[in-house]
């Protein structure tokens, strides 16, 4: 089995590093996966969001067939959100694809291609209510959302706790056990300030 992870200019680095390491490093010293590899849609240099540069490993041309793929936010998901190569490659292929996750605004990739009509779903909380715009979609405000065979986490770090969530539910708890233990990802759930106060906080800063 094989996990393809998108990448395009403009994306957060943690909404691909932080999965990568969990699904792509994770699931294969496991032995769950033969692949993990960055695709996109050509293979010259991903500049991201904060300046990390990353050299894809196919194009969609060269892209080997694959059974899980995860595609990253970021501002550059504006752009790829209209961008016509991206989106049929994405929808092409994720017809047969077990799972397709993805983190902060990635989701709006997903709702382009019609991967979200009807399911629930979430986003980075700056941008829920436009999420709501596509109209269909049941936007949860929630650190993730599984529908189905769509997964959906909010902003950035929230890409790790679905990550693990995706691997637990998927490949079992004590795969997801092993994982979390090597990387020594245990959130503590601290939360600094009052986000109970700020009108624009996400639902599940405010309980």
């Amino acid at each position: 089995m094989k996990f393809a992870f998108l990448a395009f200019n403009d994306l957060e680095e943690l909404d691909l590093m932080g999965p990568w390491e969990l699904l792509g490093g994770g699931l294969k010293n496991e032995g769950i996966i033969d692949e993990a590899f960055i695709v996109a849609e050509s293979d010259a240099v991903i500049t991201c969001a904060k300046g990390l540069q990353i050299l894809p490993h196919y194009s969609f041309e060269t892209c080997p067939e694959f059974e899980y793929i995860l595609i990253p936010g970021g501002w550059g998901t504006r752009a790829e959100a209209k961008n016509s190569v991206l989106l049929d490659f994405l929808k092409t292929r994720s017809a047969n694809c077990k799972a397709v996750l993805s983190v902060c605004t990635g989701s709006f990739i997903l709702a382009e291609i019609g991967l979200l009509k009807g399911k629930q779903a979430t986003t980075h909380w700056g941008s829920l209510d436009r999420l709501r715009e596509f109209g269909g979609i049941e936007v949860i405000e929630e650190r993730y959302t599984n529908d189905g065979e769509v997964w959906c986490s909010a902003g950035i770090s929230a890409g790790m706790d679905m990550a693990l969530a995706f691997i637990n539910d998927t490949f079992g708890e004590d795969i997801a056990e092993k994982i979390q233990f090597y990387t020594e990802y245990y959130p503590q759930g601290t939360v600094y300030g009052k986000p109970e106060e700020n009108d624009q906080a996400p639902g599940y800063l405010k309980a």
